[in-house]
């Protein structure tokens, strides 16, 4: 039997293989709502076999956009625009996962065609926002200080999008605390120099994260799991690291979180990342051995086999794959051919079987 697809139960819902879309950035929204680009790019995932297809960070408010053309989840009408993407994949048998996020210090730039530097407000951008006022990088602007009044309403609106994504029938929430946005940037000393209660030492740094992550869980049904990707190391000396990612995973898995998404970087522009095939797979086997939750990995990931190899080692439970699947949607139909393993086909697409 292919591990890779072996189905994998999370609480009450079961995934018919470990083969995960990652949550891809597509600037393709309308005010945060989802567009014929997002049914056809999700559902074209779906089609092609994955077992979960997580649409991109969707923001919890507006302002938590990393550009004005980003994905959210604010209110009832982003619900509805996800029904009809929802209902499609789940009829063609994939999970619908949707990733809750806010862009903090990372917030209001363009789109990466259009240049993806930062946006001012007098061009359609906003003012961002952050633990401490310390831009991201040269050319970026300052973020204002969240208070502790901001602070409490983050997690009052994360708690609300995840009530937006049961409404447009996701079965699967993912909060991001990765890639510098801002809960991460509350975690890393680096982004996160306070001096009140959310910040210092480890146990500060981690209390919006954790109250964010305690606030989705409650508000999402028992029956269904919440994931949570971290950024494991900022691969910069002084900053987060995988022995802080242990603590915060042991944490994160007393509030029941189900699965710990294991990725890495984006909190500052320069760190020095050595990216080759399968350079974060250690962060989820480490993160999976010691704190006993269920993790995934993610990261150049791109051959059957490969995959294969990183859940038959234990390094893992899942694999989150991106731009092999932008480039291959149908990827899972191609690995189960190559590992010997039975998967559902479209009927419409029968006949390219053999």
């Amino acid at each position: 039997m292919s591990r890779l697809f072996t189905p994998l139960q999370l609480r009450g819902l079961r995934l018919r293989n470990r083969v995960f879309v990652s949550p891809m950035d597509q600037y393709s929204s309308r005010e945060g709502l989802a567009t014929d680009w997002h049914f056809v790019h999700l559902g074209s995932r779906a089609v092609g076999g994955a077992g979960m297809v997580m649409v991109e960070a969707s923001a919890v408010v507006p302002e938590g956009r990393i550009s004005p053309l980003d994905s959210g989840i604010w209110s009832q009408d982003h619900a509805r625009a996800f029904r009809r993407i929802t209902a499609f994949m789940r009829e063609q048998g994939a999970v619908a996962g949707i990733q809750l996020a806010h862009a903090g210090r990372k917030a209001s730039t363009a789109a990466p065609w259009r240049g993806g530097g930062p946006l001012a407000p007098e061009d359609g951008g906003w003012v961002p926002q952050g633990p401490s006022a310390l831009a991201f990088g040269e050319g970026y602007p300052v973020p204002r200080e969240l208070g502790a009044a901001d602070i409490d309403a983050v997690v009052e609106r994360f708690a609300a999008a995840a009530g937006y994504a049961r409404e447009a029938g996701f079965e699967i929430v993912e909060v991001h605390m990765a890639h510098g946005y801002l809960l991460h940037s509350f975690l890393s000393p680096l982004s996160n120099h306070r001096t009140d209660e959310y910040g210092g030492g480890l146990e500060n740094r981690m209390r919006l994260p954790l109250r964010v992550a305690r606030a989705v869980r409650e508000a999402w049904p028992d029956e269904l799991p919440v994931l949570v990707r971290i950024s494991a190391t900022d691969w910069v000396e002084g900053g987060w690291d995988l022995e802080q990612s242990v603590s915060l995973s042991g944490r994160l898995r007393e509030l029941g979180v189900d699965l710990v998404d294991c990725s890495s970087g984006g909190l500052v522009p320069d760190a020095v990342i050595p990216t080759e095939p399968g350079f974060q797979t250690p962060f989820a086997r480490a993160i999976r051995e010691r704190v006993g939750i269920a993790t995934a990995a993610v990261g150049l990931i791109t051959e059957p086999v490969q995959a294969e190899h990183v859940l038959c080692t234990g390094q893992a439970d899942a694999v989150f794959l991106g731009r092999v699947l932008l480039r291959d949607p149908y990827w899972p139909l191609r690995a189960a051919a190559v590992l010997g393993a039975e998967i559902r086909w479209p009927v419409q697409y029968d006949r390219a079987r053999v």
